[in-house]
């Protein structure tokens, strides 16, 4: 089944919509086609829809059981621990994406595609020596919110043998629900946190030119993009891993691919979650299993 709402879009849309689906509201169309169906209405759309904007809801087999796409919409899909999420429009960002948008330098695009390419090898071409990242922020939003710790671990012959630690100086203070989630107080981190611009130095310090692993990797590589931009810093380009991604090929019976999840399916036990430092080595155990899944399905073909 599928949901599509369109706002302020040529008639000829909506009358190419009724011939495959029924409108039971204004702009609002149900019906149940095919794949095939939906892909070339999906295309059609935003193909006709000029400035208007159109959002598509479909069922699909996943944890959640749909899916969604948008066209011309100020709220933005977004992957958070393998689940769908709608970001809401505001203000800043809205501002933000009405600047003038700086484009990628050819060659920054294929770095990116490189690196694209390097999340998706085998668990085999996981290298022995890496250095695993994490963060903990004050939401989801890069416009509006920010790092307020930084982990990481460096990883030696598949052996944890140093780690990196940094609480963030912050302008105003800590939401409720984030101090409740992660631990982190207001007053620690007045006491201890560090400048911003002085901890990302000292992970790209420590880091070098290691293979990096995350774990939905691309949140928390788009916020250290963000901040290193905002403070003239390196944009940190190493190869990346996703246990995320890693684990969606490798697992098929899991309720989902959060890493609290994937934790207590592999009966990973570690304390102080949701804290940088202690996801990190959630992360290197989840990496660890992973890889000796791969390892054994690779002898059993053998």
């Amino acid at each position: 089944m599928i949901v599509v709402s369109i706002v302020d879009c040529p008639l000829a849309l909506r009358g190419d919509l009724t011939k495959w689906l029924f409108e039971i509201n204004t702009g609002i169309y149900v019906g149940q086609v095919s794949s095939r169906v939906r892909e070339e209405l999906w295309k059609r759309i935003k193909e006709s829809a000029k400035t208007g904007r159109a959002t598509m809801v479909l069922s699909t087999n996943n944890e959640q059981g749909m899916d969604f796409r948008v066209h011309n919409s100020d709220w933005e899909p977004i992957d958070f621990d393998g689940l769908k999420l709608m970001l809401k429009p505001s203000p800043a960002r809205l501002k933000k994406k009405d600047a003038t948008k700086l484009g990628f330098s050819s060659a920054g695009n294929m770095r990116k595609a490189k690196r694209m390419t390097k999340r998706n090898q085998a668990l085999k071409e996981i290298p022995e020596d890496y250095a695993v990242i994490d963060l903990e922020t004050t939401g989801l939003s890069l416009t509006e919110d920010e790092i307020i710790e930084i982990g990481a671990i460096k990883v030696c012959k598949n052996v944890v043998i140093d780690e990196l630690n940094f609480l963030i100086k912050l302008n105003h203070k800590i939401p409720d629900s984030i101090v409740e989630l992660t631990g982190i107080s207001n007053s620690e981190i007045n006491k201890v946190g560090v400048e911003l611009r002085e901890a990302i130095l000292c992970l790209i310090s420590f880091i070098g030119e290691l293979p990096l692993v995350l774990h939905n990797a691309d949140f928390d590589l788009k916020f250290l993009k963000t901040a290193s931009e905002k403070h003239k810093l390196p944009i940190i380009l190493n190869t990346c891993f996703d246990t995320l991604a890693i684990a969606k090929r490798t697992l098929i019976n899991v309720e989902n691919y959060k890493l609290g999840t994937l934790l207590n399916y592999f009966d990973i036990k570690y304390e102080s979650k949701h804290r940088s430092i202690g996801d990190c080595y959630s992360t290197y155990y989840l990496l660890e299993k992973l890889k000796k899944i791969g390892k054994d399905r690779e002898q059993k073909r053998l």
